[in-house]
């Protein structure tokens, strides 16, 4: 399969925190400072056999004005791979033909072993599965019918499942609405990662008041705000889907701007350090990157997925990766897409891509492919409900029965 590389003008760059202990929350307590001037995604089937042609320039930034670099050029030498050992793959799975209800289940690498992880009530959705460093356990979110969105926990084989939290005494100012979601462990087991989301909610476009990123403690304590981006300008949009790069010093997150917001429906990507400084954005709002982002191995380049103007998980979008300081963007999946993309998570070796994708108006499956783009392989069973979400790690399968 043929790549296309795209270049980008200098990242831009935005306010925050000098540090991240300014915004320790404990008991429901949330201090609100000054914030950064912040700131969409598609999906399919691909079809390895006959793949569709390469994506252009002009396909993949709409109205954009990218130019093709040479690779030699734009590709930073970076240290080799460590050896990791590819274990597991976690996901969400709907349970049910409305998709009411979400478990997380693991899957080896060939597809041929499932284990469903967690138990969720009726109307309840797991979702948003992470590894810990060492594949031991999970970190997951849990949101149900009637009750907020709140990080949890469990054994790799899924037992001894935990709620963190929730970081909020009830009746307290800052904490109607409030949410916490989309959690990412640290390369060193000792964070976790999230997004909190809290206030009113705007009638008209139903955007939340206040939405940034946090850290917590695997036990639920210490918790700490990262970012500021919607301090500020409140309504302007929603942080989501922290991942940590591999030396644990940075975090890369999608950014979705509200009808409000600057741009207007904006989708892009940003980075933070792991203090809370050094915030700036990483991928061109005309590219439109959303969902969960992911670092390689050797922290060389990071994995996005790209999402067309207009409603949510419609076709269009693509697989693509970037270099940390922005430049270097290339296709990896082919184009123009009839499918549906979603989150991408590289093998803790490097050297392959779980994803998830969906025909036009179908249930999304996982599947993997090389880290070029090529050999794309289905693992899970189109007649589901829809199973989307993956988190590649090192856990090993656990026995049955």
């Amino acid at each position: 399969m043929t790549r296309t590389r795209l270049s980008r003008t200098t990242p831009a760059t935005a306010r925050t925190r000098p540090h991240a202990g300014a915004g320790l929350l404990l008991a429901g307590v949330l201090l609100t400072g000054c914030g950064a001037q912040p700131g969409e995604i598609p999906l399919s089937e691909i079809r390895a056999e006959s793949p569709s042609p390469t994506p252009t320039v002009e396909a993949a930034v709409a109205n954009g004005t990218a130019a093709v670099v040479d690779a030699a050029a734009a590709t930073p030498t970076a240290p080799p791979a460590p050896p990791a050992h590819n274990g597991l793959i976690a996901g969400r799975a709907f349970l049910d033909q409305e998709r009411l209800t979400s478990a997380i289940f693991a899957v080896t690498a060939d597809g041929r072993t499932r284990q469903q992880l967690t138990q969720p009530a009726d109307q309840t959705r797991d979702d948003h599965p992470t590894w810990s460093p060492d594949g031991t356990a999970l970190a997951f979110d849990r949101t149900g019918a009637d009750s907020p969105g709140r990080i949890w926990t469990t054994s790799s084989d899924g037992r001894n499942a935990r709620q963190l939290g929730p970081l909020c005494e009830a009746g307290a100012p800052d904490c109607v609405n409030e949410t916490e979601t989309a959690p990412a462990w640290s390369p060193d087991g000792k964070l976790i990662a999230f997004t909190r989301s809290w206030g009113s909610s705007d009638p008209n476009s139903e955007q939340i008041q206040y939405s940034d990123l946090f850290v917590i403690a695997p036990d639920g304590t210490n918790a700490q705000r990262l970012t500021f981006l919607t301090n500020d300008t409140p309504y302007s949009g929603a942080v989501t889907d922290p991942s940590w790069s591999p030396d644990g010093k940075q975090l890369v997150f999608s950014y979705r701007t509200s009808t409000t917001g600057q741009p207007a429906n904006g989708r892009s990507l940003y980075i933070v350090n792991a203090d809370g400084t050094g915030l700036r954005r990483l991928t061109p709002w005309e590219l439109r990157a959303g969902e969960r982002a992911d670092w390689s191995p050797d922290g060389s380049r990071i994995v996005f997925t790209t999402y067309p103007a207009g409603p949510d998980n419609a076709p269009g979008g693509g697989i693509y990766t970037v270099h940390p300081d922005g430049t270097a963007v290339e296709a990896l999946t082919p184009g123009p897409s009839d499918v549906t993309y979603g989150a991408a998570s590289y093998s803790p070796d490097g050297t392959a891509i779980a994803f998830d994708q969906a025909p036009a108006g179908g249930a999304s499956e996982l599947y993997t492919m090389r880290a070029d783009g090529s050999t794309v392989t289905r693992l899970t069973d189109p007649q589901g409900h829809g199973e989307s979400r993956p988190s590649w790690g090192t856990a090993q399968p656990q026995p049955q029965g």
